[in-house]
């Protein structure tokens, strides 16, 4: 087996299992590491890394950073490294001409089983269409988005209740392994290139705060899909005498029975339920504005307002 010269090049959480399993695995030499720059994350105005910077600093691994792959500096710099491999996991889209650079390409890994959900946020989009199974995808760039050649795909089970926050963490790690081993078929020159039918692809957009309103005219089990599957980020949400009232987590009460009216709030066993159509969900932790969060019954034990979401 060859041993590569590579370029990783990440930002989120996501991608730092990756990072170490490849530098854990010590096959290939991870000459540099390219990251977002660093900047103001949640309270406080200290300025921090991403959490892939952060993870190669610890590593001991040079890093790039870069807001822009346009940015002709960085292309000199990374020519100047003379890579075999760029090994691309939740980043930004590389421009052809930086595709060009490493001899024998870049690939990427996908948190979906490609050619369905392509795009931004492909586990968002397959826990809130009550897919079944999901997975990851390992498939070589090319001039478009999520569309290149795959060398290999993971397949695990989505729970019934399961959230994309716990979808997310066992594609991380499942991801991390489906990852190595294709680097390493790269490197002994095993790996196969499948081509995508991009008959059977579908899209998984970047989700705004638009597509987080709960709509309860749908049915009971779309409503939950819809609930877990912008759980724990960016969150399901209603409105509730004029104020936003976000949904943590469902289950699915029922989903047949009929109603004459969507998005009344009842009381039933310890139970929150509201109609859908048909159907009921029962909801789970809720956060009211300007409220912490707590379990929806507690919640309406002490709410005075409207029993009807708007």
């Amino acid at each position: 087996m060859k041993r590569l010269r590579i370029v990783f090049m990440g930002s989120p959480e996501f991608a730092v299992p990756s990072l170490e399993k490849l530098a854990e695995d010590a096959k290939h030499e991870l000459v540099a590491v390219v990251s977002g720059t660093d900047k103001k994350r949640g309270r406080g105005s200290a300025l921090s890394p991403t959490p892939v910077k952060a993870k190669a600093l610890e590593l001991g691994i040079a890093v790039l950073e870069a807001d822009s792959m346009k940015d002709l500096s960085l292309h000199q710099k990374l020519k100047e490294l003379h890579p075999d491999l760029f090994v691309v996991v939740a980043f930004k889209i590389l421009p052809q001409d930086m595709l060009a650079i490493p001899k024998l390409g870049s690939v990427n890994l996908h948190a979906s089983l490609l050619p369905k959900y392509r795009g931004a946020a492909p586990i968002h989009h397959a826990v809130m269409r009550g897919e079944k199974q999901t997975g990851c995808t390992v498939f070589k760039l090319d001039a478009g988005v999520d569309t290149g050649g795959i060398i290999l795909q993971h397949t695990i089970d989505i729970g019934p209740d399961e959230t994309t926050g716990s979808v997310y963490e066992r594609l991380m790690t499942a991801g991390s392994s489906a990852l190595s081993e294709a680097v390493n078929q790269i490197a002994d020159g095993s790996a196969t290139y499948t081509k995508q039918d991009d008959a059977g692809a579908t899209a998984a957009p970047k989700l705004f705060d638009e597509h987080c309103v709960v709509d309860f005219n749908q049915p009971a089990a779309d409503v939950h899909n819809h609930i877990r599957g912008l759980s724990p980020f960016p969150t399901a949400y209603t409105l509730l005498d004029g104020k936003k009232l976000k949904l943590m987590s469902s289950k699915l009460a029922s989903e047949d029975q009929p109603h004459d009216e969507t998005g009344v709030i009842t009381e039933e066993e310890d139970q929150i339920l509201v109609s859908c159509n048909p159907g009921t969900v029962s909801l789970g932790d809720v956060r009211y504005e300007g409220k912490k969060q707590m379990p929806a019954v507690d919640f309406f034990r002490g709410y005075q307002g409207s029993r009807k979401f708007s």
